[in-house]
């Protein structure tokens, strides 16, 4: 089976390229919705299935990955920040605190059977100044990140801690994935 993932994220290919899948990769065009009152998990899936669909159609032998990452705090999502104001308004927002990452996944599968799912993670922060945010900025690109930061790119300085898996934080429940992948072989 021919294998698509539809995001131009460099930490999702990473992840899937673990795995030893062969795949290509193809940007989505779809435009991600965003509404607060969408409660999370539907959001992350509804968005996910968006991507995964608009690479679809002009892919209909392969199954196609479509991903979407929020982070989550109090009701509010946090997509990628317009520019570093708001990324560090995000952290300062983020900083000593528990937050959820949700993580939803869509695959269309050759035929145009659609299955989607969610992966949610605890993350707290450590309390960060001023100086810290600027220190981790220095060392990531906090404008290409739901959340304004990577876990994976020096994450230590700001995450205190997680509840379960690292690989959803960084994008793509891989784990979840490659079981819902090999179900279809």
């Amino acid at each position: 089976m021919n294998v698509i993932l539809a995001s131009a994220s460099p930490r999702r290919r990473e992840l899937l390229s673990a795995t030893g899948m062969h795949f290509e990769v193809v940007t989505s065009p779809a435009e991600e919705i965003h509404d607060a009152a969408i409660p999370l998990d539907e959001l992350c899936e509804k968005n996910a299935e968006l991507k995964a669909l608009a690479v679809a159609v002009d892919h209909p032998d392969a199954a196609v990955i479509g991903a979407d990452t929020l982070v989550w705090i109090e009701g509010e999502p946090l997509g990628k920040p317009k520019d570093l104001d708001e990324a560090r308004a995000m952290l300062r927002k983020l900083s000593g605190r528990p937050h959820t990452v949700c993580t939803g996944v869509c695959v269309v599968f050759p035929g145009g059977r659609v299955q989607r799912f969610h992966e949610l993670t605890a993350v707290r922060f450590r309390e960060l100044d001023d100086a810290t945010i600027e220190a981790y900025f220095e060392k990531t690109n906090p404008l290409d990140k739901a959340g304004a930061y990577g876990i994976q790119d020096s994450g230590e300085m700001i995450v205190e801690g997680i509840e379960g898996a690292f690989d959803n934080v960084m994008g793509l429940p891989v784990a979840r994935l490659v079981e819902m992948l090999g179900a279809e072989n």
